[in-house]
């Protein structure tokens, strides 16, 4: 079972920045797509950012412009910079991963992280 865990995140003052890291476990080369996704209690999980194999990116218009996603030093990390953060960014993020090899909104997102929170204030 592949098993993605997140770590970084916290709190922050609004137009602050933050990082979070992921790191893969498991049968790594089922893999494609990795992305990550913000949890809001009571409104469930809405995809921020994603990074498709072929290297492309795909963000929410929300994130656009502040945030980056991209590969960490392995095949099988990824990271999240975070800069200008507002209060509405706030939630508990997840790192996720697809067998998929197309990476969009509406991809099916078939292991998950347990989450790391992310607290903007102000």
């Amino acid at each position: 079972q592949v098993q993605p865990v997140e770590s970084g995140g916290g709190s922050v003052q609004a137009g602050g920045s933050l990082r979070l890291d992921c790191s893969a476990s498991g049968p790594t080369s089922r893999i494609n797509c990795l992305g990550w996704f913000r949890e809001i209690p009571g409104q469930g999980r809405a995809p921020v950012a994603m990074l498709p194999p072929d290297g492309g990116t795909w963000y929410a218009d929300s994130v656009k412009g502040r945030f980056t996603i991209a590969r960490g030093n392995g095949r099988n990390t990824v990271y999240l910079q975070m800069s200008a953060l507002k209060s509405e960014d706030s939630g508990l993020y997840h790192c996720a991963a697809s067998e998929r090899t197309t990476c969009r909104l509406g991809t099916p997102f078939h292991y998950w992280g347990r989450g790391a929170q992310v607290t903007v204030a102000g």
